[in-house]
């Protein structure tokens, strides 16, 4: 019982987290902050997440296991637990993906917790696992549908794949834009693409970006 009351109690506090988040901005988040919006003291809080950047690794580790279990439903092999032996249905992914944009509220937290992640490096070090930890899914994917493709090349699309989708959250929640069919419908191809094949891509010759 007293396991499961802290459970309880400890998704309390992260749903206050985040409400303060989508509230107040990356900003106003501070223990005090969530503790006021849980309604509990700041000790109670710390019992629970003694550092802001414990807290933190908590908030995106929820939001990835949330996204796995909504993943679990059309993929179980991709929602966690035993890796898929067979490639999953890839357009039911991505469809559900795009769906999870429609949520403003999940959308803020995560365009708060990328500007946070900006001028806060505890901060970026739990975003780039998160993100690692989804690149590892989309590329074992990539490994399904293209096993001859090189390791490095798989990694590239599997990153490109989450670029284009966290990309397209900015685009489609009206903060830098709005949905639309025909863009949603791009998105997708593009996306599906990626994970596929053909191995080779289309266009012009690949180089270093970042050479001068």
């Amino acid at each position: 019982m007293s396991t499961a009351k802290g459970a309880t109690r400890r998704a309390a506090l992260l749903d206050a987290a985040e409400r303060t988040l989508v509230g107040g901005g990356h900003g106003a988040l501070s223990l005090r902050a969530v503790a006021e919006a849980a309604g509990v003291r700041l000790g109670h809080l710390q019992y629970y997440f003694p550092t802001r950047d414990g807290l933190l690794d908590a908030v995106l580790d929820r939001l990835l296991s949330r996204s796995l279990e909504r993943l679990a439903d059309v993929a179980p092999g991709l929602g966690g637990g035993d890796v898929a032996a067979e490639p999953v249905p890839l357009e039911r992914v991505i469809t559900l993906l795009l769906a999870e944009q429609d949520d403003p509220g999940l959308v803020r937290v995560f365009v708060e917790l990328w500007a946070l992640a900006a001028r806060d490096e505890a901060v970026a070090a739990a975003v780039r696992a998160f993100y690692g930890r989804y690149a590892d899914l989309v590329a074992e994917q990539v490994r399904l549908h293209l096993p001859d493709l090189p390791e490095p090349e798989r990694r590239a699309r599997a990153e490109a794949f989450i670029a284009l989708l966290e990309g397209s959250a900015l685009m489609r929640s009206g903060i830098a834009g709005s949905a639309s069919p025909a863009t949603d419908a791009l998105i997708s191809q593009t996306a599906y693409v990626l994970l596929t094949g053909p191995a080779r891509l289309a266009g012009p010759p690949t180089r270093n970006l970042r050479s001068p």
